[in-house]
Order: C-alpha cells, then structure tokens, then sequence
C-alpha cells in the first residue's frame, strides 16, 4: 500500500518524513523539482510514494482514475500471462518538448510497438504500450501525475515487477525508421519531410503549431534527427530508474537473483550489466516543494 504524504507532513521533515515518506536521493529530488511546473502548496497537490520508494507531486483529483487504471491494466497483464505470453513495457517519448510533436509521436509510438511486437511475435508476447493503455479519465494530469500511476503498475504488488519480463526503451533507430531514414543526408530528409506533411496532415499541422516557437522546421529537424529518443525523455528517465530498482531488488530476491533480472532493451539492443545497474537523472520525480 502506498503512503500518501501531503504538503503538511512535509513541512515536519525529518523528525516525521523520513520515517515514513522515504525518496530518492535528496539533491536528485530537488533537481526534479525545480523542472516541475507544479507549485507546492497548490490546491489538490500532494506528495505521493511508491514501493520503490520513488515520490511524485500529484494531484489528488486524479486518485480515484490512477487507482481504477492501475486495477484496470494489471488483471489486463494477468490475462496475458495465462496465455503464456511474455510481457514488455515501451518506454518512448509522447510529449512535444524539445520540438516533436504529440500527434507525431503517438503514431511513431504505435508504430514502434508493431515493430517489437513482429520481432518477437504476437502469439508469444504482450507489449504494454502507455500510448494507448493510459485510461479515459486523465485529461488535463501532468507527467508526475501519469508517472506516479506507471511506477505502481511497473513495479507490481509487491516492487519486484513481477507482471513484465522486459522493457524496451525506444531510441533514434526506432524513430529513423518511421521516416525511412537510412544514415546519408537525414536531415535534409526530415526537411523535406516537414515541407511535404506539415500543412497537408491537419492534425499534424495542428500539433506542431501548438507547440509554439518549437514547432519550425528546424526545432522539428533537429528533434527527430538528433534527439528522438527516451535519453531527452522526462518520463522515460524515470522508466529506466524504475528498471533499475526493479532489477536491484530482484538480485537481492530468493525467489529472482541475477538470472531473473528484468531484460532490458535500448534502440533494439539488450543492454550489459553495467548499462541497466547505472541510474539516470530523475525526470518528473519529485516531492512536492515550497
């Protein structure tokens, strides 16, 4: 069960938090917060903590839809593990930020899961797909509210993350492929691309204009040619920490050690140990702060 900490109890640190709220490194959390657009204090906002003692500020407006999304895709995972398949979690970027586009990056992520999927086979494995899994009822919820309802359903009842077998963390390879890109000239490829779709696809059209100054041709050239990838990701940098303490606990576990670890895939190549032991700065993690 998960240990709800509001702003109030906060402000009793340590004699009371530490005790009770654990979190990730100090100085990491404070870093994460500084990025979050969510102001302490704000209406509704509170501190929310995991098994994997990672810690998110939510808004608890969204509790009831997190907690019926969280029950909705487990017994969605345990009716694919009857079937005997294998289960994965795709970690890809969804958000515009650094100059992609949401529409854009939705039917890549679409695209990216018919990709893993065909590579290991559709009657063996379930890829869970957090494009298409997130639930009806999160409209207006901001990453940390949308990581804090992924880090429960990855990490599983009991923070072993028991109900997947591996992740695939999406990189520029994936990315390259929906725009046929084959390593001579890719971004003069990708401004052609952007001159041919752009104004003809409205949603598309759409989607990059209401991305502001990040919408031009070159933000969306140097995004999709140089940085589309879970590493410029918010939410992905705290998928793979996720992974990381996933795999920490399984080597310390009876019943897992080190030949039950979680397998971990990044650009379509299974990482060495010393890849997925390391942990990356955290993206939407975070207490809430004054």
């Amino acid at each position: 069960m998960q240990r709800i900490c509001t702003v109030s109890d906060l402000r009793r640190l340590p004699s009371f938090g530490t005790k009770i709220c654990h979190g990730m490194l100090a100085i990491a959390l404070t870093a994460a917060a500084l990025h979050s657009p969510q102001a302490a204090g704000a209406a509704g906002l509170v501190t929310a903590c995991t098994r994997l003692d990672l810690c998110y500020c939510v808004n608890s407006d969204y509790r009831d839809a997190i907690n019926d999304n969280v029950t909705r895709v487990r017994k969605l995972l345990a009716d694919a593990r009857t079937q005997g398949k294998s289960i994965g979690y795709l970690s890809i970027p969804l958000s515009p930020a650094g100059g992609g586009s949401f529409t854009l990056n939705s039917r890549i992520s679409a695209q990216v899961a018919q990709d893993v999927i065909a590579r290991f086979g559709a009657r063996s494995m379930f890829l869970l797909n957090p494009g298409t899994q997130a639930g009806d009822r999160m409209g207006g919820a901001s990453g940390a509210d949308f990581m804090y309802m992924w880090t429960q359903i990855l990490e599983g009842p009991t923070g072993l993350g028991e109900d997947f077998d591996f992740f695939y963390f999406a990189g520029p390879t994936d990315f390259g492929k929906y725009f046929h890109l084959t390593g001579q000239g890719d971004l003069e490829a990708l401004d052609a691309w952007f001159d041919t779709n752009a104004a003809s696809d409205g949603d598309l059209k759409k989607s990059i204009d209401q991305n502001g100054a990040a919408g031009t041709k070159i933000a969306f050239r140097n995004y999709y040619g140089l940085r589309a990838s879970v590493a410029y990701s918010y939410g992905s940098h705290d998928e793979w920490n996720i992974a990381r303490l996933i795999n920490a606990r399984r080597r310390g576990a009876t019943d897992y050690g080190i030949a039950n670890q979680l397998a971990i895939f990044f650009d379509g190549q299974p990482q060495s140990p010393g890849a997925y032991e390391i942990p990356t700065a955290p993206g939407d993690a975070g207490r809430c702060v004054k």
